[in-house]
């Protein structure tokens, strides 16, 4: 018999890690774990499977536009909770202080390998990128202003639809933008639409569909209703890869499935090709 007995091995609940919160990041395609700094290199997609992160709006800007020509617009415009929505205030400001954002879409000029642009990122961290009268009103002034100055539009959509909280003033918005693109396109100026995941709702029904040329991030979600919606609503088995972006480039919504390591090559090449 041994002389002595070996403790048994007791997991530690008051250890204390000096490791921050999301520094590493599982792939939900391959299952890899990647840190941090390595996706920011690859621009938040997975080096082994191809598969896109969400991207931060700022982020983006960086990646698409050239250095020290962003020219952020009506970043101070703020929602107010017209419908008296229980919480709404104090949900909102909690996102503005994590995102530093104070909603959902990032509006401004810039430079695309010194071609002027006018851009309209949408961030999904904010309330789920969905637009209510800010998002709304932010992107109709920034289509109008390139219509002014006669510049493409290029505009990045990432929503959840229409924001509740807001009501019939965030449905307003459907309208409000696709009129201010209306005119853009009888100016004879170019919009160029680019769906990431996810793509849904009131956003799918309005702008981001009106592009002169529709782009997607593969694999990204596409629809207006989620899949269960429609096939509750249809009472029909829905088809393999329904609302994803592949799914939609067969079927003539897209016109062409761009990896975010080429979007910047392909928007500046379009950009030249369409805009006066």
């Amino acid at each position: 018999m041994p002389i002595f007995k070996k403790p048994l091995l007791k997991a530690r609940t008051d250890r204390k890690t000096d490791l921050p919160e999301g520094l590493w990041h599982k792939c939900p395609s391959c299952g890899e774990v990647l840190h941090e700094l390595e996706l920011r290199q690859e621009l938040r997609v997975c080096r082994h499977c191809g598969h896109h992160f969400p991207m931060p709006s700022s982020e983006r800007v960086a990646s698409l536009t050239d250095p020290d020509s962003w020219q952020e617009a009506d970043s101070e415009l703020t929602s107010t909770n017209p419908l008296g929505f229980h919480q709404y205030d104090e949900k909102v400001a909690r996102l503005r202080s994590t995102t530093g954002m104070n909603d959902a879409v990032r509006t401004g000029l810039a430079t695309l390998d010194s071609k002027p642009i006018a851009l309209g990122i949408m961030d999904f961290r904010f309330f789920a990128g969905s637009m209510g009268s800010v998002v709304g009103e932010k992107i109709t002034r920034i289509v109008e202003t390139a219509t002014k100055q006669k510049i493409a539009v290029i505009l990045l959509s990432a929503s959840s639809g229409a924001r509740m909280q807001e009501g019939m003033l965030s449905l307003m918005q459907m309208a409000k933008t696709s009129g201010a693109l209306a005119r853009h396109h009888e100016a004879g100026l170019p919009f160029i639409s680019v769906l990431t995941h996810p793509t849904t709702g009131g956003v799918t029904a309005s702008f981001a569909t009106l592009g002169d040329v529709i782009l997607a991030e593969p694999g990204c979600m596409i629809g207006f209703a989620g899949p269960r919606v429609v096939k509750e609503t249809t009472h029909q088995n829905l088809p393999p890869g329904f609302q994803t972006a592949e799914f939609m480039l067969e079927h003539g919504l897209v016109d062409r499935i761009v990896p975010r390591r080429d979007l910047r090559q392909q928007l500046s090449r379009l950009v030249a090709y369409l805009a006066p």
